[in-house]
């Protein structure tokens, strides 16, 4: 395909910020505004540059990637080596500007997906956490999460996740429980009856709460149960067949973090209905396997990412491989330098651009401010 070869790698962080203070989940304490945006670009020999999400990479790391054909690094067909995989998203998006070909249109040819236009992918709203703590009443409290979905519904969202499990560690647990309750129903209230609602435990619940819970919505047609607790085939096969005869149309879904190496064998059986491993830590390339695996299964792909802002832009152009890909995880951030203004929520979708790579832009200089800052640049 080519004859270029790496000659730059450049690493830096941006920070993002959300447009108000992300809470607690039933784990962790206040998440906050800032958001670390670590990005890596290369450079190939032909002077295409590409840039991609980046775990911190040591420069001994990345000197050994210098002078390596792009060819012997990612192919279609194959997608990025193991040995490349820290630079997994920039070689992508080098590899769509090279051939001048969105990534999505890539990752369909790799599935041999013929594509007639650019996909238009489902998303939702990840930004509902445990922001009422304050709050001395659950109607106070319910009233506030309903007013963030409000937020947004009015800026193009159609689904919505919101955290609970604050019986878990925030609030006492009967007055956790009645508080996700009342938080659920208000924000059915307020969005209206067709938007889907997906609720996130972090593993906060256990079996008999999760029945409970989801007894006390059945009314709010809840689309997922997310991370009710920890991946367990035994609860799951309960909870599976208890929704069932329940006549709920709620489905499991599971993946983020460390989850259980044993959770695609649940998949496979039937225990849970969705996989979200995480993007980043996954992959394109290996989603690109797991994703055809869910798809013999019938099981769902809802990719995590939650935390690195480009996480919006880049987990849906998978939904062009991928039958079963249900929603690009949507995290609303604005990081200075990064430019993601080709995408755009949409009555609860979001187009991909037809642009080479991922479609994204960088701003020179404050880049450049980020590898002076806390990142290194390696020249052949």
């Amino acid at each position: 395909m080519t004859s270029a070869a790496i000659s730059a790698i450049e690493w830096g962080t941006l920070v993002g910020q959300r447009p108000r203070q992300a809470g607690c989940n039933s784990r962790l304490a206040v998440h906050g505004n800032d958001v670390q945006v670590p990005l890596a670009r290369i450079t190939a020999s032909d002077g295409t540059s590409a840039f991609g999400a980046c775990r911190p990479i040591t420069q001994k790391e990345a000197h050994a990637f210098l002078g390596q054909r792009v060819d012997d690094l990612i192919t279609i067909a194959s997608g990025v080596d193991p040995r490349a995989a820290s630079l997994e998203f920039p070689l992508w998006d080098l590899l769509g500007q090279i051939t001048g070909r969105p990534v999505y249109s890539l990752l369909a040819e790799s599935a041999g997906k013929t594509l007639s236009q650019p996909p238009r992918v489902r998303c939702y709203d990840t930004s509902l956490y445990i922001d009422d703590l304050h709050l001395a009443t659950d109607e106070e409290g319910a009233a506030l999460i309903a007013s963030e979905a409000r937020f947004g519904y009015e800026h193009g969202h159609r689904s919505f996740k919101i955290k609970v499990g604050r019986g878990a560690r925030h609030m006492p647990l009967l007055e956790g429980n009645r508080r996700d309750v009342a938080v659920i129903r208000a924000v059915r209230a307020e969005v209206g009856p067709g938007p889907a609602i997906l609720i996130d435990a972090n593993n906060g619940y256990n079996l008999n709460i999760a029945k409970q819970i989801l007894t006390e919505t059945a009314d709010c047609n809840i689309f997922w149960l997310e991370e009710a607790f920890h991946e367990d085939g035994a609860l799951y096969e309960d909870l599976h067949d208890w929704i069932e005869r329940e006549g709920l149309a709620t489905n499991i879904a599971d993946g983020e973090g460390l989850a259980s190496p044993m959770l695609l064998d649940y998949a496979r059986d039937g225990f849970v209905d969705i996989i979200q491993y995480d993007i980043f830590s996954h992959g394109i390339t290996k989603w690109l396997e797991t994703g055809a695996q869910l798809d013999g299964w019938n099981v769902g792909t809802a990719p995590h990412h939650y935390g690195r802002h480009i996480g919006n832009y880049v987990s849906g152009h998978l939904a062009a491989a991928v039958d079963g890909f249900l929603f690009i995880e949507w995290d609303e951030c604005a990081t200075p330098g990064l430019d993601g203004s080709a995408y755009q929520v949409d009555d609860g979708y979001v187009p991909m651009p037809d642009l080479p790579g991922f479609g994204l832009n960088l701003d020179e200089k404050r880049f450049q401010q980020a590898v002076s800052a806390n990142g290194f640049s390696l020249r052949q």
